[in-house]
């Protein structure tokens, strides 16, 4: 009985409890922003104090974008059977 209401009430199960989320998606997305720009700016804090030279966001995204390339290598060179670097051969 109570599934067959569950299949014929319309909505979601969220609307039946009538669940929203705590924060809305574009709020979501700027708290990353904001966090990303915090990040930043402390590790920039850092590289002044020992005097190397600041990051920008552009190279933060070009290192994160090379390291994922090279996570999807890893990734298709194991599952075609290869070794990764640093995996040990047989026996």
């Amino acid at each position: 009985m109570l599934l067959a209401i569950g299949r014929l009430y319309p909505g979601t199960g969220a609307d039946q409890v009538d669940r929203k989320p705590a924060r809305s998606y574009e709020d979501e997305i700027q708290l990353e922003l904001d966090d990303f720009e915090q990040m930043l700016e402390l590790q920039n804090e850092r590289r002044r104090r020992r005097g190397t030279p600041e990051l920008t966001e552009d190279q933060v995204r070009l290192e994160v974008e090379a390291q994922e390339r090279e996570r999807r290598a890893r990734s298709e060179r194991y599952r075609a059977g290869g070794l990764g670097p640093g995996a040990a051969g047989p026996g």
